[in-house]
């Protein structure tokens, strides 16, 4: 519990040991009254200083204001103890909520905690200086220590260590970092030494960016919690003009028919009125209810831009992906080596040294898969001249001998035959000395829980899962066959990809929401246009991030159904409470008029209903793992 809300606890407890112990008292009714007052003004004072600073600032009816007109008034007409229960109950339901709130909050301020305070700047002497984040410049290497964070993205130049990456991702396997590795910001440096050298800003790094999302989360509200933002401002004053009637008409009727006027009676009933109108248990519980499943999220590494999001996210009927590094992890891998001489001894060792040395300069993907494959360190000296072919593939001379590597193209070019095989994938083709030595399949990997995802989302109920991708026709269908993609399109150019959406938008029930899941940077117009864009946030671009509605920050596509499940079960929980809250309202007001439901009643009908309801949005909290 916080300073606040054990100083509110403490006012509890002495304010009900004092309303016990005057309650025994056998002392006349004006010492009581009086000693009614001190336990009133121990637990109500700072809601008697709130009403009042509402009336100075022109914003009267809201529920302060409502409680203290109906205990003031229970006073007056001598009900010292309902006096007193009321406030008493009130501040119980508001310490309820304060404590839901405070455990949502404590799962985004897990998420906060990534702040960096320093980052440590090695000088010419080889001590460390520990500086602001902000000063520190593009290139710079940067020292973090074993359980420090890692204040900035970079690459690793020197060490290997493994990282924590809870606060990021809600996974809680470390991750084991060597040199080359790069490194997002936020995570916690556990085991080694590690020398990264930056390669963005402090501003634009990762963990700026997510404390960013974070931060403004709650300014996207939902159009339930608008709903009832303006249903409270009607609502308040509503009830304070119709207990203001309640409690002047009946009784000058009375008077009017020569009857008894009974003030007391009609007053009590009117303040009854008034305790049961409060609208504590919507106004309170429904953001609450949100902001539970945002912190529920966030706790497992999903960022959720704003409840608007979190509510349109349980209407979604389509889900549409990008393929690599989406549903494929971007990281291609030699999947087949083929030569033509296979009988051969060491026939494929020998391919695919060929091609890891025709490849060794090159930076692109593909070359690295093929160095990788190799597993052996590249001798600078056995290579020679390389010529690139834009658009074919390589020519190195290796030891003297003529190495070719690249598409059919660039061995038409060399006038050397080959065919192309059925084989699904990238496939480099080699020739050495103008003779064709074979070729190498090299495909992207298809990530661990991306079949699960889409299992996942047919199982919630999603209408149709689509793929979209600018990679050939061939591998598209393979991808999309082995994940069980209802639908895909491929060869798809980034202005194809938005035409794509736009149909699918076009094709869709008009109370469904399209998402789109995409990771690079020319993903973010798709992503802007969907309903709902979700991106990838560990390796996806900052377009992408920034563009996006909910960010994944495993990079795990199975967390979108999760996602939805959180979103359901969420709306479940608002559409209770409200359905609760305004059925028991309503009953006890018409029994409160009629003079049936006393201030016991009452209490239970503010009170009573805001602690049930405040109970139910801390469902919010625990995050769903099955079932829709």
């Amino acid at each position: 519990m916080t300073k606040k809300q054990k100083k509110m606890l403490y006012r509890i407890i002495v304010a009900m040991i004092l309303l016990i112990i005057i309650f025994l008292l056998p002392v006349q009714s004006l010492v009581k009254a009086l000693l009614f007052v001190i336990p009133y003004l121990v637990i109500g004072y700072d809601i008697l200083k709130k009403a009042v600073l509402g009336i100075v600032h022109g914003e009267v009816f809201d529920e302060n204001f409502l409680m203290s007109v109906a205990t003031l008034g229970a006073f007056l007409l001598g009900e010292y103890t309902e006096g007193v229960a009321v406030m008493l109950f009130y501040q119980i339901g508001e310490l309820f909520q304060s404590m839901a709130v405070g455990k949502s909050r404590r799962n985004i301020a897990a998420l906060m905690d990534i702040r960096p305070d320093y980052a440590n700047i090695e000088d010419e002497k080889g001590n460390l200086e520990q500086v602001d984040p902000e000063d520190v410049e593009i290139g710079t290497v940067i020292v973090v220590r074993p359980g420090e964070k890692i204040p900035i993205d970079g690459v690793v130049v020197e060490g290997s260590s493994t990282l924590n990456t809870s606060a990021l991702t809600g996974e809680s396997v470390p991750r084991t970092v060597h040199v080359e590795d790069a490194i997002i910001s936020g995570c916690v440096n556990l085991t080694g030494l590690l020398k990264i050298r930056t390669t963005k800003e402090f501003g634009e790094s990762t963990v700026s960016k997510i404390l960013e999302l974070v931060e403004n989360s709650s300014m996207q509200k939902a159009h339930t919690e608008n709903f009832i933002t303006k249903f409270a401002r009607y609502y308040t004053p509503a009830v304070c003009y119709s207990a203001l009637a309640l409690a002047v008409l009946p009784p000058v009727l009375n008077l009017v028919l020569g009857n008894p006027a009974d003030w007391s009676v009609w007053v009590i009933r009117a303040l009854t009125f008034l305790v049961i109108s409060c609208p504590c248990a919507l106004v309170i519980s429904i953001p609450l209810s949100f902001f539970g499943g945002i912190g529920g999220a966030s706790a497992s590494g999903i960022l959720v831009k704003g409840s608007n999001y979190l509510e349109a996210l349980a209407q979604t009927g389509y889900v549409v992906f990008d393929k690599t590094g989406t549903l494929t992890k971007g990281v291609f891998e030699v999947t087949q080596v083929c030569p033509t001489q296979c009988e051969e001894e060491n026939a494929k060792e020998r391919l695919l040294e060929y091609a890891a040395y025709a490849e060794s300069y090159s930076t692109h993907p593909i070359a690295k898969s093929l160095r990788e494959a190799y597993k052996q360190s590249i001798d600078p000296a056995r290579v020679g001249e390389t010529q690139e072919i834009a658009g074919c593939g390589l020519i190195t001379q290796v030891e003297g001998r003529s190495v070719a590597a690249g598409n059919s193209k660039l061995l038409e070019q060399l006038a050397v035959e080959c065919e192309e095989p059925d084989s699904v994938g990238t496939v480099v083709h080699i020739a050495v000395d103008a003779v064709y030595a074979g070729y190498i399949v090299i495909n992207d990997i298809v990530k661990e829980h991306s079949r699960e995802a889409i299992a996942s989302l047919k199982q919630s109920g999603i209408r149709k899962t689509v793929m979209l991708t600018g990679d050939r026709k061939q591998i598209a269908e393979a991808v999309a066959a082995e994940l069980g993609v209802d639908e895909v399109r491929s060869e798809l150019l980034p202005a194809d990809k938005v035409a794509e959406v736009e149909r699918l938008l076009q094709e869709k029930k008009p109370k469904e929401k399209l998402a789109f899941v995409g990771d690079g940077i020319n993903d973010a117009p798709v992503l802007s246009r969907a309903d709902i864009g979700i991106a990838m946030g560990a390796l996806g671009s900052d377009a992408a991030i920034e563009a996006a509605d909910i960010v994944l920050m495993d990079d795990d596509p199975a967390k979108i159904a999760l996602a939805m499940r959180i979103s359901r079960k969420t709306l479940r929980i608002v559409y209770q409470n409200i359905v609760f809250a305004l059925a028991v309202k309503g009953i006890c007001l018409i029994l409160g008029a009629l003079g049936i439901a006393n201030m016991w009643v009452a209490i239970f009908a503010d009170v009573g209903v805001m602690v049930l309801a405040v109970l139910n949005a801390m469902r919010c909290l625990r995050v769903p793992r099955t079932g829709k």
